[in-house]
């Protein structure tokens, strides 16, 4: 089974319903955070945005080591930055999800912090990983926009807000 077209298929159907997410997010509550531990929106929202690029790490590289590259997002100030960011991020992330790519996907992938291990695993499971991280940050969001009384937009069918 190839591999590729899943998950190019899969990062076009949930880019769809992040974006209905993400445009719902009011300017003026960027700073906003439910908890005092909490992400802001700001935050949350740009890394939600950041996660396809994640596709492309995972497949063009062996590694993050969080030491020798501190990770750190790009700042959004408002959703039309966001949205665009969002496009963005998106096609760096379908950037190499070609045919040629599967070839790859069974070398091994490495998360760490100098020389502390987090994770080693085949590429093909952190993509995976990523579009795992996409839906669990984007159900947070939904909760962030669910407290500041925001109407959710339904992510595999209508949400109650629709109903």
């Amino acid at each position: 089974m190839q591999l590729i077209p899943v998950f190019l298929t899969e990062l076009e159907q949930e880019t769809q319903t992040t974006r209905k997410m993400l445009q719902r997010i009011p300017d003026d509550k960027y700073d906003w955070k439910p908890h005092e531990k909490s992400m802001t929106v700001r935050q949350l929202a740009t890394h939600i945005a950041n996660l396809p690029t994640w596709v492309t790490m995972a497949i063009a590289t062996d590694g993050l080591d969080f030491e020798a590259n501190p990770y750190k997002e790009d700042e959004i100030n408002n959703t039309a930055e966001l949205m665009t960011y969002l496009e963005t991020c998106l096609a760096d992330g379908k950037s190499l999800l070609v045919p040629e790519s599967e070839a790859v996907l069974n070398d091994p992938w490495t998360l760490r912090s100098g020389a502390e291990i987090y994770f080693t695993s085949p590429k093909h499971e952190v993509i995976r990983t990523a579009l795992n991280q996409i839906v669990h940050h984007r159900a947070q969001m939904g909760v962030f926009l669910r407290l500041l009384d925001i109407p959710i937009p339904g992510s595999y069918g209508p949400s109650a807000d629709e109903n």
